[in-house]
C-alpha cells in the first residue's frame, strides 16, 4: 500500500511514524503547508501530487475540520483511491454522500479512529453486528469533557479552573465550544448509531446538551447525594424506534461509568446476544489515535470497507421519559414540573428527552442532567 497522508500535525505525524519500516504500507507522499522535509517521503503542498500519482492507492486524511478535507476526500473517492480518515466531523456531516460514493466507485472507508481515538469501537462494531442485533450504543466519548467533570469531582475546581487545566494539558482547544457544548460528542453518536442500527440518522433530530453550565454547587449536590456527573452519549434501537441524543447524566457513584478518570473513555454497546459489553481507553492522543488510523490500512489490505450496509435517512424518536436534575433557570414550565428540589435546583418529574430539550433550546443558560436510566 502506498499512502498519501493529508496533514501532518498531531495524527499524521503519528501515521507517519508507526508506518516507518512496515513491508506492507508506506507513506509516499504528504501534503502540509508547512515546510517540512522527511527522507522517505515527498513532501508537497497541492493536493494534486497526491490525486493524480496512480501509484498511491490508498489516502489518510488527518488534516481535521471540514473544509477543504471534504472537498480532497471526495475528489479522491472519485479517483479511485481508499480513504482512511480519523475526521468524526467530517464523516458525520457528509455521510449520505461519501458512503454511497465510495460503494459506487468501489474503493474501501473507514474512519475507526474518529470515535474512541485509541480505542477499536467502530472495529468492534462491524464484528459484533455480525452476528446480533445492538440494541443500544453510547457512553463516555469525549475526554475533554471527561477531564473537567472528573477535576470538578475529584479535585474540587470550579469550571474555568478545570477547563483552563485541561487546555494547558493539550485535552481541550483554544476555543473548547465543540468539546464542552457537546458537538464532538454528537458527531461520535450519531455515526455509532448510523454503523449499529444500518441507517442514516437525521442529524436535526438528534438532541445534545453540554456542561458549560455546570458549577461548582451542582457538583457539591451531586456528592451530597451519591452521584457523578458524566456526559453521556445514547443511541437506542428498539422495535424499529431509533432514540439519539447526548446530555449530562447523572450516575451513582460505584457504576462503571462514574470511576472513568482524566479524559479516558468508556463506550459501550449491548447486543440481543453478548448484552452488555464495554470498552475503555485513550480517547485522544497521537499514538493511540493512529494506531487505529493504520489499523484501517491493514483492514484496507484485506478488502474490508465500510462497517456496515448504507442506510436510508431516519429521524429519531426520543420519547424515552427520564427525571433531571435542572440549575440556573426557573420558570412555569419547571414548576409545573418539579417533583423535588436539592438546595436551589430543581429535579423533575419523569418529562421526556425531547421535550426537556425543547424548553432548553428557549433557556440556554440553564444546566441539565438526566438521571441515568436503571
Amino acid at each position: 500500500m502506498r499512502i498519501g497522508l493529508l496533514g501532518f500535525g498531531v495524527v499524521g505525524r503519528g501515521v507517519y511514524d508507526l508506518t516507518a519500516g512496515r513491508q506492507d504500507m508506506t507513506v509516499a507522499k504528504v501534503v502540509c503547508l508547512e515546510d517540512v522535509t522527511l527522507p522517505d517521503a515527498q513532501v508537497t503542498k497541492n493536493f494534486q501530487d497526491v490525486i493524480t500519482d496512480d501509484s498511491i492507492d490508498t489516502i489518510v486524511e488527518a488534516m481535521g475540520g471540514l473544509h477543504p478535507a471534504y472537498e480532497f476526500v471526495k475528489a479522491a473517492i472519485e479517483a479511485g483511491k481508499n480513504i482512511v480518515t480519523s475526521n468524526k466531523a467530517l464523516v458525520c456531516t457528509f455521510y449520505d454522500e461519501l458512503i454511497p460514493l465510495a460503494k459506487e466507485k468501489g474503493v474501501c472507508f473507514r474512519c475507526t479512529a474518529a470515535v474512541g481515538g485509541g480505542i477499536g469501537w467502530l472495529s468492534e462494531l462491524e464484528r459484533a453486528r455480525r452476528m446480533q442485533t445492538i440494541e443500544q450504543v453510547g457512553g463516555i466519548m469525549n475526554g475533554t469533557c471527561n477531564y473537567i467533570l472528573d477535576s470538578m469531582t475529584r479535585l474540587g475546581l470550579g469550571y474555568d479552573e478545570a477547563l483552563k487545566q485541561a487546555q494547558q494539558l493539550g485535552y481541550a482547544e483554544a476555543n473548547p465550544t465543540t468539546d464542552v457544548e457537546g458537538i464532538d460528542t454528537w458527531h461520535k453518536v450519531i455515526l455509532s448509531s448510523n454503523i449499529a442500527f444500518g441507517v442514516s440518522l437525521d442529524k436535526e433530530t438528534v438532541p445534545v446538551a453540554g456542561i458549560s453550565q455546570i458549577k461548582a454547587s451542582d457538583i457539591a449536590n451531586f456528592t451530597e447525594k451519591g452521584y457523578v456527573c458524566k456526559l453521556i452519549s445514547t443511541g437506542k434501537c428498539k422495535d424499529g424506534n431509533i432514540s439519539a441524543y447526548v446530555q449530562p447524566t447523572l450516575v451513582k457513584q460505584g457504576q462503571p461509568e462514574s470511576a472513568v478518570p482524566a479524559n479516558y473513555n468508556l463506550i459501550t454497546f449491548v447486543g440481543s446476544a453478548s448484552d452488555r459489553m464495554s470498552f475503555y481507553g485513550q480517547g485522544a492522543g497521537r499514538y493511540p489515535t493512529a494506531y487505529n488510523v493504520v489499523q484501517d490500512c491493514a483492514d484496507v489490505l484485506l478488502g474490508r470497507g465500510f462497517y456496515s450496509p448504507y442506510g436510508e435517512k431516519t429521524a429519531t424518536n426520543n420519547t424515552d421519559t427520564l427525571r433531571y436534575y435542572v440549575s440556573g433557570v426557573s420558570d412555569a414550565w419547571l414548576a409545573e414540573n418539579t417533583d423535588e428540589r436539592w438546595n436551589d435546583a430543581v429535579i423533575t418529574k419523569p418529562v421526556s428527552v425531547s421535550q426537556i430539550h425543547a424548553w432548553r433550546k428557549n433557556n440556554p443558560n440553564a444546566f441539565i442532567a438526566a438521571f441515568a436510566e436503571g
